[in-house]
């Protein structure tokens, strides 16, 4: 992951990801958002239930492998895998920054 320079609050945001839901939240700012499989979980402890929710219904890793900018947008390409259909997979997690956080990540196939 290193390997990538991602930018500190990403690179964050993928260490959290192997930790809690409180850790991740960390990663948003207050208002952040997230978009994952067609739900948009909004403020702080939308994503901590969202991550908690998620690790309670599946274990996993997600290990970055690329990176695009584009504009605002950072696009990392991620494979993860675990205990659910068709893993692996490579998802692509778009991260918009605002002052050193997150303010939006959406996560697709």
């Amino acid at each position: 992951m290193n390997d990538l320079n991602l930018p500190e609050p990403i690179a964050a945001y993928f260490d959290a990801d192997r930790r809690d839901g409180q850790a991740v939240a960390r990663c948003f700012t207050k208002d952040g958002v997230i978009l994952d499989e067609g739900k948009t979980h909004a403020g702080v402890a939308a994503i901590e239930a969202w991550k908690n929710a998620a690790s309670a219904k599946y274990a996993y890793t997600a290990e970055p492998h690329t990176l695009q900018t584009q504009g605002r947008s950072h696009i990392v390409t991620s494979r993860v895998s675990g205990d659910f259909p068709g893993s692996p997979v490579d998802l692509r997690y778009t991260f918009i920054l605002e002052r050193g956080k997150i303010a939006s990540l959406e996560v697709a196939p």
